[in-house]
């Protein structure tokens, strides 16, 4: 299943003065997860893969970050297009071409959606969403 393209948000207050954006995935959670040295609590998320818009592998992510209270891990990336291949849940894997914006952040969510921050300002017809209607990130402005 290949997605509508996902950008940073609308307005994105945490803008800062950078040539690159940032990524951050939160995919499906991880099956036999190692809960023995982490909080069994948190969700450990899936690996993924970033490719470059031409379909060229640029980077493997080790989808963790932090301590014990491990988040997605953010990944920096110059501005521009890429393909973020990764698990959601219920639908298996998926595509999902992104935007990122020179000091802007771009966040996934492939989790199930219960993270989506903002849900009473979406709406269908700017946010990318799975099947079922579950929010995965705000559409991609088309001046990115």
């Amino acid at each position: 299943m290949t997605l509508a393209p996902v950008g940073p948000a609308p307005v994105n207050v945490d803008a800062v003065k950078t040539a690159d954006g940032t990524l951050v995935v939160y995919s499906a959670c991880q099956t036999n997860a190692d809960c023995s040295t982490l909080d069994p609590d948190q969700p450990v998320y899936s690996d993924y893969e970033i490719y470059t818009a031409a379909g060229k592998l640029l980077q493997q992510v080790h989808n963790r970050w932090g301590g014990m209270l491990q988040d997605a891990a953010p990944v920096a990336l110059p501005a521009g297009r890429y393909r973020v291949v990764a698990r959601t849940n219920g639908y298996g894997v998926v595509t999902v071409p992104v935007v990122i914006g020179a000091g802007q952040r771009t966040v996934l969510h492939l989790e199930g959606g219960a993270g989506w921050p903002d849900r009473p300002a979406a709406t269908a017809a700017d946010t990318v969403r799975l099947p079922d209607g579950q929010i995965v990130g705000w559409k991609a402005a088309a001046s990115l």
